[in-house]
């Protein structure tokens, strides 16, 4: 490993565009290469951010040996070969949310990862969030006491359309793998996986979920109440509820610049578009020798895919045989 991290993006898209914008703010990580299956919007993107090396494919950019970090930016259905293929070319990764598919695909891959002792992570950006550290570590004080309930809701309307990605379920497509992950995602940081889950929702004419309400039960009596939806506007917001207080996160939940503790705001000034800490970490982590987040494990990936397979096996869909 070289003093810097260097780092390889994969699908110049809108996501990458935004997140190579903050990578580039981290320091120790290098921006060294970018592939697309168009040589020429690699080319671009390389260009607007300052990229010495732009691939044609990424089978071209995995064969670099001066790439230490890929960052996997396509859509979910392609997550699974992308990672691996670059975990086989002893890549460390960090691959966007939804992590995959399927539950299986997900195992595959940590089991993978931890068979090459390579780094790889998740991108919920939302678990790096300065606000979101501070949320954990007021629960942990015992600043609301025990926690009885987290609400959190993340919808809006998306014009049908059975060939664009969030609708086809070649691609991916539906509420739950777009949206809902960051519900389930928060819900699992606080109050780690249900032991059952009550699912309610609708289908697109395409077969994908346009949404969805989950009930999470936990011993006890604590519970989540989670929606997503891409035909409905029910907001993006989050709650937590204990014993003694209560914690709100405006608008928007997963990159929150302010909470409200027991009434009392707090605020905190966000680095470039909030993925800054999530690619400090993931720098940092892999500089430092390390496989995993201890902030977003592996096994807390695969536990949200366990609650999203079930949520999505309840509503009769299905991506086994997506590839």
């Amino acid at each position: 490993m070289t003093e810097s991290v260097r780092w390889g993006v994969v699908a110049p898209g809108g996501i990458a565009d935004v997140v190579t914008s903050d990578l580039l703010r981290v320091r120790g990580a290098e921006v060294l290469a970018v592939s697309s299956r168009a040589h020429e919007r690699a080319k671009q993107f390389a260009e607007k951010h300052g990229i010495p090396r732009a691939y044609g494919g990424t089978d071209d950019l995995l064969a670099d040996p001066d790439v230490d970090v890929v960052y996997v930016a396509t859509p979910h259905a392609q997550h699974h070969a992308v990672t691996k293929a670059a975990l086989e070319a002893g890549k460390h990764v960090l691959c966007e949310k939804a992590f995959t598919l399927t539950l299986p695909d997900a195992q595959e891959l940590v089991d993978l990862a931890r068979e090459r002792n390579l780094f790889l992570m998740e991108a919920m950006w939302t678990r790096f969030n300065p606000l979101i550290r501070r949320v954990k570590a007021l629960i942990a004080e015992g600043a609301i006491g025990d926690v009885r309930a987290v609400h959190a809701d993340f919808g809006f309307t998306a014009s049908y359309d059975p060939e664009h990605r969030l609708w086809n379920p070649a691609l991916g497509g539906g509420a739950l793998l777009d949206l809902g992950v960051y519900p389930v995602s928060f819900a699992h940081m606080v109050l780690g996986e249900p032991e059952s889950i009550t699912v309610h929702g609708s289908l697109a004419p395409s077969g994908v979920d346009a949404d969805a309400a989950l009930l999470l039960a936990y011993e006890g009596g604590a519970h989540a109440l989670l929606t997503c939806s891409l035909i409905s506007t029910p907001g993006v917001t989050a709650a937590i509820v204990g014993s003694g207080g209560r914690i709100e996160i405006p608008e928007p939940f997963y990159n929150p610049a302010a909470i409200v503790v027991n009434g009392v705001e707090e605020r905190a000034e966000l680095e470039g578009y909030g993925y800054t800490p999530q690619l400090t970490e993931v720098t940092q982590r892999v500089a430092a020798g390390y496989t995993e987040s201890p902030e977003m494990t592996l096994d807390d990936t695969l536990a949200v895919m366990r609650t999203l397979t079930t949520a999505l096996g309840a509503l009769g869909v299905s991506y086994a045989n997506v590839r």
